[in-house]
């Protein structure tokens, strides 16, 4: 069964909170400004993503967003929500199936589906989509903290 959680009181939350089917979401809208700050950031001006003219002559038949983008809000969500502040990404795996236009907004699911104690790590389900339609799916592993750092006061 999936419950579907928003960020810890304290930011995150620590391995002895997380459960198997505890979830998270978050929505973005996808704009100009965000994909033109991403190629800037990635340093990806690939024109598929930034050339109308260009993107227009391809098979997506006009500008589409990086890929990464739409995973960089599942990194927001997993780094603020679930597990939130003081996770950690070891690994994630991704399949993107359609593209992201501007002026989508992605709806990013974020599940818990293993832990493992020993190893403070969590798997998460990683879904994106623009209205139903499942756009990327992956899974991340990430460290999860054990306990919270005690307050400096």
């Amino acid at each position: 069964m999936v419950e579907y959680v928003t960020q810890h009181p304290s930011g995150g939350y620590i391995l002895d909170e997380l459960h198997v089917g505890m979830a998270a979401e978050k929505t973005v809208h996808v704009t100009e400004d965000r994909i033109r700050l991403f190629a800037e950031a990635s340093d990806d001006f690939n024109p598929v993503h930034l050339d109308e003219e260009f993107a227009s002559r391809t098979a997506y038949r006009g500008r589409i967003a990086h890929g990464l983008l739409s995973a960089a809000f599942g990194s927001a969500v997993v780094g603020t929500i679930l597990p939130g502040a003081g996770s950690i990404y070891i690994s994630q795996t991704l399949a993107f199936h359609f593209p992201v236009r501007i002026g989508d907004s992605v709806r990013i699911v974020i599940t818990v589906i293993e832990l493992d104690q020993e190893g403070a790590r969590a798997q998460l389900k990683c879904e994106g989509f623009v209205g139903d339609k499942l756009i990327m799916d992956g899974v991340a592993v990430v460290r999860v903290p054990r306990r919270r750092k005690p307050s400096a006061r």
